[in-house]
């Protein structure tokens, strides 16, 4: 929540870093592919032209347009409710930056930092950046992670799963403590101003920050606390028709995105239930949020292949799942990528 100029914003995000960061996200998405492949698929993989005929293109298409629409209007009506308003084009290259940063580094951190320094540098003071940002990622957070517990214990086809029977205490847990910090960071955030105080305090008493530095921080993250604070008073308090709408297009969103295993197994003529296909990705998602891995790779794979293997055939298990990702994530990324690079291009031209 501190201020985050360009310069400083570049030099943590440099592309040193960053190729780094993209050559774990490549090597754990080889393996989490290789693990379905040999755990799950049987060493089978079939590539079937069904997923690229002109009706599945066209349905592919028209959902990815409803996804990326609904990703970058919950955004916009996010920061219409804070009294802030950016033409669509700028949005919505937000939408990309943010996909390409939060998934070449690791727990989506970089994604954060991403849209704050976007925002910022297009007049949207730190604060409120940060407010909107956090906001967005809190509603789609209260979705996921309310319905998880719900298809936990519903659905069937999660019964024999072994991770969700080892690790169901653990995820319940992970809920509980992931919203709670949301339900403080929204709605007693003068609450994390002790703690951090105390965090900084023992950095500069072991010496890992100095005096200068220590006072510094503990202004700014003192200040933009303050100031996110009072931003998410004025959301909650803004035009209710501009937060109604951010937090439908947060379910439309999120709904688009948990359609598309559906309807890449739907092309392949399998006999789909929809509330099992949502909910099985609904459980993926939610364990996304807490792998380590930048942007879930090789876990996120992992995670689908297991779920998904008694639904599909073994052939098609592999290419499903490469399709998966590729739709809504790798797509996503390649188009951040260029955009980022026009931006910073475009950043360099206006310094000179």
């Amino acid at each position: 929540m501190t201020n985050i100029p360009d310069k400083d914003y570049q030099q943590r995000a440099s592309w040193r870093r960053l190729t780094v960061f993209s050559l774990i996200f490549i090597a754990m998405t080889a393996a989490g592919l290789y693990a379905v492949y040999d755990q799950f698929a049987g060493r089978s993989v079939t590539f079937d032209d069904r997923l690229i005929s002109p009706q599945a293109a066209v349905s592919i298409i028209a959902l990815l347009i409803v996804y990326f629409g609904a990703d970058g209007l919950r955004l916009h009506f996010t920061l219409r409710a804070l009294g802030h308003r950016l033409p669509f084009p700028v949005v919505f290259r937000l939408v990309f930056i943010n996909l390409f940063f939060s998934n070449v580094t690791p727990m989506a951190t970089g994604g954060g930092f991403a849209q704050i320094w976007y925002l910022h540098h297009h007049g949207v003071p730190v604060g409120r950046a940060t407010a909107a940002t956090t906001i967005r990622t809190v509603m789609a957070v209260i979705f996921i992670f309310s319905l998880t517990p719900v298809f936990l214990l519903t659905l069937d086809a999660l019964d024999n799963q072994p991770l969700v029977g080892s690790l169901g205490p653990i995820l319940a847990v992970l809920i509980l403590l992931y919203l709670g910090f949301f339900m403080v960071v929204l709605f007693r955030t003068h609450w994390l101003i002790s703690p951090l105080a105390r965090l900084l305090e023992l950095l500069h008493r072991f010496h890992i920050i100095g005096e200068r530095r220590h006072r510094r921080w503990h202004f700014k993250a003192k200040r933009e606390m303050l100031r996110f604070s009072y931003s998410f008073g004025v959301y909650i308090k803004g035009p209710k028709r501009f937060v109604a709408l951010s937090v439908i297009f947060t379910f439309i969103f999120l709904l688009s995105l948990f359609s598309f295993p559906a309807l890449l197994i739907s092309a392949l003529d399998y006999e789909v239930d929809y509330l099992v296909s949502t909910g099985l990705l609904v459980v993926t998602t939610f364990v996304m949020y807490f792998s380590p891995t930048p942007g879930a790779s090789g876990i996120s794979e992992g995670v689908f292949g297991s779920f998904f293997r008694d639904i599909l055939t073994a052939n098609h298990l592999v290419l499903i799942t490469i399709s998966w990702r590729f739709i809504t994530i790798y797509l996503g990324m390649l188009a951040g990528l260029v955009i980022l690079q026009r931006e910073l291009v475009r950043n360099r031209r206006e310094a000179q």
